[in-house]
């Protein structure tokens, strides 16, 4: 039996040719099985037809055709987010440039927890990085798998900073990240303010801050700028403004919204956003990235030292002192990938002008959507966008009408809807972050929902 090829190398790029083919074939192959954004059958079908597929994932004798069985059947059995009818989720469609990028970050498979496995990539994260938190009005970044991940590291280094009694401040409308972070880090039990207009009231803050307990112990603050519920953002000048006076931590989830920098038109929605010690950026949500691409942006970069962590194999004294990269500050993570590339990739491809041109035609979109239900006799819109997330349900429809809705459409694959508890009703929910959909979608997409609500 011959050896297999290898990704990279000389020979890596003849090696992967032909296996391109293969893979962009049964993409295709798949796609038009599945004919919809999400396969039909429900949980049991979808699993079913695919064991069948698959059969034995770990036989005797090799199958030379598997990598094409597989790929066909995972595109087969996905959800497409390049759909104009999967809308459930923060969940973009990547460019075609950023994937790319990303197949050859996965083929030099470089780790960046030493300067020796990943000299080009450690170079380049660092250009990246301060690029997009000096965007942000901040001074550095780290890489991390997404919104969770910032988040918790934000809260490690309030803790680290401020000590073990930091009391975390948040909404009622605060990632579910944030308090399970607390919990994580065994930080005192989370102080969560209601939230019935759907962001975090300023006057409510107020009270929490000046009620507090003497001495007054630490408190880091998280503000909300895009909630993942309905694409709200926080009074982000108001609470900057408080915790300022009182003295607290403020950091700034922007994992959704934080796209809006690169819009001209929007950007001025986050102002306030700089004056943060620690914000979260996502770029697998609005930036059109393949997940993972997360940042968590620091104004002070001292505060970056409590990561500080060595290890004599990775980063020795005397290599450090010689002049090499320490990168396991960089990350709680040991071995991980140059997610970089694919962000570096699109930024450089499209600049701060494309990258904003997507944000604006998909807020667009939103704001078209919205017009359309609001019209609609038979539909009702809970508020116009923030971003691009839209909340609407059946008029008059019970909540239990809303979810079996949901559900038939999931069922049938006809169309990914999220759903949303606002006001003390169910919503169903749209989060639109095609820039290729176009109206007669959306339009078909309100006549999928009429159709399937039940009477």
């Amino acid at each position: 039996m011959s050896t297999p090829p290898l990704a990279s190398g000389p020979q890596g790029p003849e090696a992967l040719r032909p296996l391109l083919a293969t893979v962009l074939d049964a993409l295709a192959a798949g796609a038009r099985s599945r004919g919809g954004p999400l396969p039909a059958g429900g949980p049991r079908a979808v699993t079913a037809r695919l064991e069948d597929t698959v059969g034995d994932i770990l036989p005797t004798d090799g199958d030379p055709d598997a990598l094409h069985t597989l790929v066909r059947a995972l595109t087969e059995g996905s959800a497409d987010p390049a759909h104009p009818h999967c809308t459930a989720h923060l969940h973009c469609p990547p460019l075609a440039v950023a994937t790319a990028a990303d197949l050859a970050a996965s083929a030099l498979n470089p780790s960046l927890d030493s300067w020796d496995q990943a000299p080009a990539a450690s170079a380049l994260e660092t250009l990246v990085t301060r690029a997009l938190a000096a965007h942000a009005g901040l001074t550095d970044a780290l890489v991390t798998t997404g919104g969770t991940e910032a988040n918790q590291l934000a809260l490690l280094l309030a803790r680290e900073t401020h000590g073990p009694t930091l009391t975390l401040v948040c909404g009622a409308n605060a990632h579910h990240s944030l308090p399970r972070a607390a919990w994580l880090l065994g930080l005192p039990e989370p102080l969560i303010l209601p939230t019935p207009t759907g962001t975090l009231d300023p006057t409510a803050l107020h009270h929490a801050l000046t009620t507090r307990p003497d001495p007054h112990p630490p408190v880091v603050v998280a503000a909300t700028a895009g909630t993942t519920d309905a694409g709200l953002i926080d009074p982000l000048p108001a609470i900057s403004a408080l915790c300022r006076t009182h003295g607290a931590r403020l950091h700034i989830d922007a994992a959704y919204g934080g796209g809006l920098l690169f819009s001209d038109r929007h950007r001025p929605r986050l102002t306030g956003l700089d004056t943060a010690h620690t914000v979260t950026l996502d770029l697998h949500k609005l930036g059109w990235q393949p997940a993972a691409a997360g940042l968590l942006a620091v104004r002070d970069p001292h505060d970056l030292t409590a990561l500080h962590h060595r290890a004599d194999y990775l980063n020795a004294d005397d290599d450090t002192d010689a002049g090499l990269p320490d990168l396991l500050g960089r990350s709680l993570r040991t071995t991980r990938r140059p997610d970089i590339l694919k962000i570096a990739a699109t930024l450089k491809t499209l600049g701060r002008t494309g990258l904003g041109a997507l944000v604006d035609q998909v807020c667009d979109l939103a704001g078209d959507f919205a017009d359309l239900i609001a019209a609609h006799p038979r539909l009702e819109l809970r508020a116009p966008p923030t971003i691009s997330t839209v909340l609407f349900r059946p008029a008059h429809a019970t909540d239990a009408a809303v979810a079996e809705t949901r559900r038939r459409l999931l069922t049938d694959g006809r169309a990914v809807l999220g759903r949303a508890r606002l006001d003390g009703r169910l919503w169903l929910k749209a989060t639109l972050l095609n820039p290729h959909t176009r109206p007669a979608d959306l339009t078909a997409l309100l006549h999928l929902v009429e159709g399937n609500t039940p009477t």
